[in-house]
Parts: C-alpha cells; sequence; structure tokens
C-alpha cells in the first residue's frame, strides 16, 4: 500500500525530531533535505571535530596565532582544567562573584549615597552583548534586586544617554569595568568618561566601581592602586564572545538577582551531553551538520535567528558575535584561501512577519531558519483573548505557520524547542550554540578562536588616530590658514617620515614608517569633515563645496 503524503512526513518528523528531557531542549531537523547517504558520510568528519574538541577540552594550544588554549568549557566544570591551579582559579574567583553579589544585595558593600540600586557594565563585544543577552532573557523589571545598564561603545551620544537615564543616581550605582586587556579603546573610554561623571557629582568613582580583567593588565594595576571595590579576573583562555559564564557575564547576571549558579548548571549539563558521539545523541553535532549542510559547507547561505519570545530578543545580536567572529575567516588553518563564514541576522517572530518575513517566504533563498520555540508561556494561566485561543496560543500558530509557508516555498528550516526561559535553560542555549560553533569549524578546517579580521581593524584606527593628531598639528601650525585634504596629506606624511628618522627606539621607528605614505586625501577629508562638525580644537571649514577644493583651519 502505497505511503500518503501526510504519513511520509509523519514518519520523517519522528525520525528527525529528538528531545532531551534533562536539558529541556528539542530539535527538530525534519524540514532539513538531507538524505541519510549525506549523513552517511559526513560519520569521518564528524568524528574527527570530535576529536578535536577533546584535545580543546583537555588543554591542547587552540589559538597559535596567541599560543593560547581555549578553555571556557572548563568555567562551568573546573575539574575539566589540565592542571589544579587553573582549576582552583575558577573555583575560587567563582566564590569570590557570589560573595560580592550576596555583600550588594545585602548592603554591606554600597555606594556613597546608600544601597547600590544599579550597576553599569562598561564593555564591548563579548564583555557586553553575553551580559545584555542574559539580563534582557532574565531580568524581572521591578523585581530585578539590582536594575541593569550597559555602555557599549565610544559614541559621544550613547554615553550622554547612559549619564542620563543615571542623572541624580550615581551614588547608588555600581560601575563594572570589563576588559580582558584593559586596553580596549571604547571601553577605556566609557570609563573616562563615566569616571569625571562621578568627580563631576562630588563621588569618588573608586568607592563605586569593580574591574574585570586580565591579572596584571592595565585596568588591573589602575583599579589596584586606586583602591576599587573588586577586581575579578578573566584568563586569556577564554575569548570574549565565549565569556558569559567567565566573570564577565556571571558578576551582572548575579548582580541583577538571576540565579547565575543555575545558569552555569544548564551549561554544564549541555556540555555533557554534547560530547556525546553519536550524531542522534547530540544536539550540538546535529546543528553544525545542518549548517554545513544548508550552506553546503562554504557558508553559501545566511543562518535566521528567529526567537518566538520577547525574552529571547538580543539572541540573534549575540550569536552574530559568537558566530561571524568565529567562523568569519578568510584561511583555513593550513593557510589556503577559503573565505568562510556563516551570516547570522534576525529579530523575533512574530514581529517579523510584519517585516522581513515577505522576502524570506517570497525573495531570494539565499537562507535558512533556525526557529526558537519556547514551550511555556509565562508565570501563572493566560486568559483567553477570544474563546478557545490565548495569545500565546496565536505566538505558537504564528510560528507554526511561517515554518510550514516556508518550507512549502522551498525554504528549509531547524527548529530549536526550549521547555522556559530560565537560568538553567539560557545556559543549556548559551553552550548548545558554543558547541555548535566549534563543531563546525572543525568540518571546514578553520580556526574558531582567532580574530585576525578584528585585530586588522584595530590595528588600522590605531593608524588614523595618529594621523588625526598631526592634521591637528599641521593645522595648528599654520592657524588662520586653510588647507585642503590633498595639502594636509602631503605634510603628515612628511611629518611622520622626520619623526621616524628622529625615533630613538627601533619598534617606534619602524612603526613610523609604517605609518608614513598612508595619510591619504581620502581619509583626511571625513576626518577634517568632522572635526568642523564637533569645532574640535577650534577647526572650522573656511570654504568649499567639494572633497577637492574643501579648506580647513583654525582660527588664528
Amino acid at each position: 500500500m502505497k505511503e500518503t503524503e501526510s504519513k511520509r512526513k509523519w514518519r520523517r518528523f519522528c525520525e528527525r525530531w529528538t528531545d532531551w528531557p534533562e536539558l529541556g531542549l528539542a530539535l527538530d531537523l525534519s524540514r532539513v533535505d538531507f538524505s541519510r547517504e549525506w549523513l552517511d558520510g559526513m560519520a569521518k568528519p564528524l568524528a574527527a571535530a570530535f576529536e578535536e574538541m577533546e584535545r580543546l577540552e583537555a588543554g591542547a594550544i587552540a589559538n597559535p596565532d596567541e599560543n593560547r588554549m581555549v578553555g571556557h568549557y572548563w568555567l562551568r566544570n573546573p575539574e575539566l582544567a589540565p592542571n589544579s591551579s587553573l582549576r582552583e582559579a575558577i573555583k575560587a574567583a567563582q566564590e569570590k562573584i557570589f560573595r560580592f553579589a550576596d555583600k550588594v544585595h545585602e548592603g554591606e558593600i554600597h555606594g556613597a549615597d546608600g544601597r547600590f540600586e544599579n550597576f553599569l557594565l562598561i564593555g564591548i563585544g563579548g564583555s557586553a552583548l553575553g551580559p545584555q543577552f542574559a539580563a534582557r532573557a532574565l531580568g524581572k523589571p521591578g523585581r530585578d534586586k539590582i536594575r541593569p545598564f550597559f555602555l557599549d561603545n565610544t559614541d559621544p551620544d550613547g554615553i550622554d544617554r547612559a549619564l542620563a537615564e543615571l542623572d541624580g543616581q550615581l551614588g547608588k550605582t555600581l560601575c563594572v569595568v570589563a576588559s580582558k586587556s584593559g586596553g580596549t579603546p571604547e571601553t577605556r573610554n566609557g570609563m573616562v568618561e563615566v569616571s569625571r561623571a562621578y568627580e563631576a557629582a562630588g563621588l569618588q568613582f573608586a568607592r563605586h566601581a569593580a574591574a574585570i580583567t586580565m591579572e596584571g593588565s592595565k585596568l588591573d594595576e589602575l583599579a589596584r592602586k586606586e583602591g576599587w571595590l573588586a577586581r575579578f579576573p578573566i584568563w586569556d583562555w577564554v575569548g570574549g564572545r565565549t565569556s558569559e559564564t567567565s566573570a564577565v557575564g556571571l558578576l551582572p547576571t548575579a548582580l541583577q538577582g538571576i540565579d547565575a549558579a543555575a545558569l552555569l548548571e544548564g551549561a554544564r549539563r549541555c556540555d555533557e551531553v554534547t560530547r556525546q558521539r553519536e550524531f542522534k545523541d547530540n544536539p550540538a553535532a546535529r546543528l553544525a551538520l545542518m549548517w554545513y549542510f544548508l550552506g553546503e559547507g562554504r557558508g553559501a547561505r545566511d543562518m535566521v535567528v528567529l526567537p518566538y519570545k520577547d525574552r529571547l530578543e538580543l539572541f540573534s545580536r549575540y550569536l552574530q558575535q559568537l558566530v561571524m567572529e568565529s567562523l568569519g575567516k578568510k584561511k583555513a588553518r593550513d593557510g589556503r584561501l577559503v573565505y568562510q563564514g556563516l551570516t547570522v541576522y534576525g529579530n523575533k517572530g512574530s514581529t517579523d512577519q510584519h517585516a522581513y518575513v515577505q522576502q524570506l517566504r517570497d525573495g531570494l533563498a539565499n537562507f535558512f531558519v533556525v526557529f526558537i520555540e519556547v514551550l511555556k508561556d509565562r508565570e501563572g494561566d493566560s486568559p483567553e483573548v477570544e474563546p478557545g485561543a490565548t495569545s500565546g496560543d496565536y505566538l505558537s500558530a504564528f510560528l507554526a505557520g511561517t515554518r510550514k509557508a516556508l518550507y512549502e516555498a522551498g525554504r528549509q528550516s531547524i527548529t530549536v524547542t526550549l521547555q522556559d526561559v530560565s537560568p538553567f535553560r539560557v545556559g543549556v542555549l548559551i553552550a548548545l550554540f558554543e558547541r555548535a560553533v566549534g563543531l563546525y569549524a572543525s568540518l571546514i578546517n578553520i580556526n574558531a578562536y582567532d580574530q585576525p579580521g578584528v585585530e586588522a581593524g584595530k590595528k588600522a584606527a590605531s593608524g588614523l588616530l595618529a594621523i588625526q593628531k598631526r592634521v591637528l598639528d599641521a593645522l595648528r601650525r599654520r592657524r588662520g590658514e586653510g588647507r585642503t585634504a590633498e595639502e594636509l596629506a602631503e605634510e603628515v606624511n612628511q611629518r611622520l617620515a622626520e619623526e621616524a628618522q628622529e625615533a630613538s627606539s627601533k619598534e617606534e621607528k619602524a612603526r613610523l614608517l609604517d605609518l608614513a605614505g598612508t595619510a591619504s586625501p581620502e581619509e583626511i577629508f571625513p576626518l577634517c569633515e568632522r572635526l568642523a562638525a564637533n569645532r574640535r580644537a577650534g577647526v572650522r571649514k573656511l570654504s568649499g563645496s567639494s572633497p577637492a577644493d574643501s579648506r580647513y583651519g583654525v582660527e588664528a
């Protein structure tokens, strides 16, 4: 008897739906069109990925560029760390975090105006995205023990807005400055501006500040010298994008009053499950192989993340860093040019059914979707918004309907189902995607744990700041005179070459020689436009209507 289409779909669903009740997690791969033959062919590459992951967890050098291990898995299970000193350091750091948070909640540690009612986390990238995601996912507005605020950029207007929200409350606000190296410009700039705001309010910044940084960093030395309230360690083997289970994530989470220990436990339990070698038993392996299949092993399709839960709205932003910084690489580990990556974007359902889902359904088929479903609607019962239906019923129906409509149009998808949004479950979600990224990186033979593109951007920004300084010097030397971008570029390059000849060390000479000749009119014109717009150091646009004839100067 011929199998009906309905029965075929049901059989396929049963074969490709897997749950892990101990994690409150399920995965549905029934809307991915891989074959059994393809899956069998991936057995050897997946086995190699598991072996590599095992070596990584045992302490192998995973980032050869910086000669360092990668040990975020040890943070939720210190017994896995490769030596006793690391094990004890991790445990001591966690105990210190929880003890500090308790003292803050009890008022033993307080600000100039009494108990801390707010905390302001100053960080960027992984030092902000993870904590922001956890705060949004797990916070209880009006019931949090301390209200969270975040400063995650060097945008002056953004800094002003953050400080405006805390106007009159700085004496009850704890500042947490998170920077592994202690020299990250965006974080340093935010810290400098915030500390000046405390001074302007007649308050000692140090008596309201805590640092999360590496031992011996510039930030660590500053906090020690000034007598900040506390210093919490992070290690060179913890990358920013995998730092949510370090002090970077645990401290703000604990301060907010969220059960950070449960988040750690969820991550630990998920780690245990995702060490399983069988594809059917391992949710991270299932995710990684689907990414590989859907992206043809080269990120040929974007990954659209659609969580159908407001609390998970920031998850796609969090994944952008975790996935794209880890997987977006020019070269394979053997040096071949591969230009790998996996583009991530998304917001939330069902909001996006009134936004870009129209294109997903009818436009370019250059993506796959990861739906994230949460079974529990809310705390307590839901009223019916019409006979027989609650608002949560509508949300679930919109997810199922969108998934069905997309598949009918040839758009494939993965569905991740969580029992609820709780600290334990958020820990599971974080660990699941961390492991999937690591396994996928092995499948495509790239290093998930370095970031040469980010470092190149930082180096270029440093060079532009050095050029800006010399542009200002050039304008000041000839006050009252107008200079074009071309004239300034020529003068700055000449000055850099002169400075290189006068340099007292080989390192400084090499640095200046690298910069000499790099000042270009194309970069100096927008630089001067911004200086003039902000009246920096008296710079004005004196004349001109095009980039070529615009002239800039400082009043005499």
